[in-house]
C-alpha cells in the first residue's frame, strides 16, 4: 500500500475532534481572556486542517506538525500571558492529548511500514530459495 493509499487512523480523527473542541472552547467555557481565546481559535484551526489533511492523505510531517502544535498549546499560556486562567487549563490539557495522539499515530504508521518491509523481504528470500 503506497503512502497515498494509507487509510486514516483513529488518532487523526480524535485530533480532528480536539481541534473542534479548541475552536469552540471560548464559547463552551465562556472564556474572557482575549489572548487565550485567540490562541485557542487559531490553534484549533491549524490542528483541524492538519488532521484533516492526515485523514485524506497521510504524511509523517502532518503528525510532527501536530506534535509542535501540542507543544505550543502547552507553552502558550506563559508565552502569551494568560497563565492561571481557564484558557490555560484547556490549552495545556488539549495540548498534552494532541501530542500523545500524534506520537501514537507516528508509532502506528512506523510499525505498519516496518512490518510491511519485513514481509516483503521475507517473500523475496523465499522466492530465491
Amino acid at each position: 500500500m503506497s503512502k497515498w493509499q494509507e487509510r486514516e487512523t483513529v488518532p487523526d480523527l480524535y485530533n480532528l475532534f480536539l481541534a473542534a473542541v479548541l475552536f469552540l472552547s471560548p464559547w463552551l467555557f465562556r472564556l474572557t481572556n482575549e489572548p487565550g481565546k485567540v490562541d485557542l481559535w487559531i490553534s484549533g484551526i491549524i490542528i483541524g486542517l492538519v488532521s484533516l489533511a492526515a485523514v485524506i492523505a497521510y504524511r509523517d510531517w502532518e503528525e510532527w506538525l501536530n506534535v509542535l502544535m501540542g507543544v505550543w498549546l502547552i507553552a502558550s499560556p506563559w508565552l502569551l500571558g494568560f497563565p492561571h486562567t481557564r484558557a490555560m487549563h484547556i490549552s495545556i490539557g488539549v495540548g498534552v492529548v494532541v501530542v500523545l495522539l500524534a506520537l501514537f499515530d507516528l508509532f502506528l504508521h512506523y510499525e505498519k511500514r516496518h512490518l510491511d518491509d519485513e514481509a516483503a523481504a521475507g517473500g523475496q528470500e523465499s522466492a530465491h530459495q
